[in-house]
């Protein structure tokens, strides 16, 4: 009797122990398997080694943050990191100027803009002008001027494939911004997002630019909050009046004219090998029309042709040397066979009176 009841009390912890394990096992895989299914897990994990940085580069230990925060933290830009300054930036003197005392002291020194309401910071800043004039450049600068977290928001990512994710994305950049102030919240191409409304939208574009919107207003109403969206355009007359009101401050980066695309050549000839005597005035005397990205591309292609010369001279058997300096000669044979991407002056001229009109109205009431 004794055996058989030992041997039954044997089997039946074997049993037990049998399915604890089984159910050990079953927990772990489904654990596995739903970290798997987790959306976000990819972008958590490359978010977790961005947020060590940005601690570290606040000198504060590691924040805590939700999924949703994780993703948008991938888009965070250590200011640290930025490598354009406004000295960087060839012409715009009275634009970097103004965006110097109304964006970026009142984010290094709050103390001074403590004093009453209307010295508060900037919530929102526009900046619109055609293509290749630095606006996204410019952006860069006032983060890396002010030493704001410089958060680049990219609407693909906050388009998520799951319901209800959007907005949580949405929130997520503000919530962000709030832990890492002071911060920027830029938005490149700001129309796609938050152009005017349509009766064709769909309902999630909607609600996640309602969501956008209820949490700007909430940043705007609290003073103490340095943070600011900071938002560029091509066509700033697509723009959803309520998003105008919520940009107080629009400044055009227009066409350069000759004399800043003389100082944006000296720029960006600046540390390059060039030869003595370049008449700088001259030759952007030549390039009207152009604009800072067509001028960029203008010197590289003419610092090809130093190259062409060295690899003709080693085919017709002299020694190998440095490649000579950039010439001015070199830059006007560019010129001459160089199509500027300059938009139509009276087109532009017409779309800027347009949305000067339109902040000018919101303004007024």
């Amino acid at each position: 009797m004794r055996r058989g009841s030992s041997g039954r009390e044997t089997n039946f912890l074997q049993e037990l122990v049998l399915y604890a394990a089984s159910a050990a096992l079953s927990c772990l895989v489904l654990f596995v398997g739903l970290r798997h299914l987790d959306p976000n897990r990819e972008s958590s994990k490359k978010a977790l080694e961005h947020e060590k940085e940005i601690a570290k580069r606040l000198g504060r230990p590691l924040i805590e943050t939700n999924p949703y925060e994780d993703v948008i933290a991938c888009d965070v830009i250590n200011p640290d990191n930025i490598d354009v300054k406004f000295d960087c930036i060839g012409g715009l003197e009275g634009i970097k100027q103004a965006l110097y005392e109304l964006v970026i002291l009142p984010l290094r020194r709050p103390e001074l803009f403590s004093h009453g309401k209307l010295l508060g910071p900037q919530k929102g800043v526009l900046l619109y002008g055609p293509p290749g004039t630095g606006k996204t450049m410019l952006a860069k600068a006032i983060a890396k001027e002010s030493g704001a977290v410089f958060i680049n928001v990219k609407i693909s990512n906050l388009m998520s494939k799951w319901f209800g994710d959007a907005q949580k994305l949405v929130a997520a950049v503000f919530s962000l911004a709030h832990k890492l102030q002071p911060a920027i919240i830029f938005i490149d191409e700001v129309d796609s997002f938050l152009g005017q409304r349509k009766t064709t939208d769909h309902e999630a574009l909607t609600n996640m630019k309602t969501e956008f919107m209820a949490l700007w207003d909430g940043f705007t109403t609290d003073q103490n909050a340095r943070v600011m969206v900071l938002a560029a355009t091509n066509r700033p007359s697509e723009l959803d009046e309520a998003i105008l009101r919520r940009l107080p401050q629009a400044f055009e980066i227009g066409i350069p004219d000759c004399r800043e695309r003389a100082e944006i050549l000296k720029v960006v000839l600046k540390d390059e090998k060039v030869e003595d005597g370049i008449d700088y005035d001259h030759v952007a005397g030549l390039c009207d029309g152009y604009t800072g990205s067509d001028l960029l591309e203008l010197c590289k292609k003419a610092a090809y042709f130093s190259i062409r010369d060295l690899l003709d001279d080693e085919k017709n058997g002299k020694p190998p040397s440095d490649p000579r300096p950039l010439a001015q000669l070199d830059l006007e044979k560019v010129i001459a066979t160089t199509t500027k991407t300059k938009l139509a002056a009276s087109e532009y001229d017409a779309l800027s009176s347009q949305i000067m009109r339109m902040i000018g109205a919101q303004r007024i009431r």
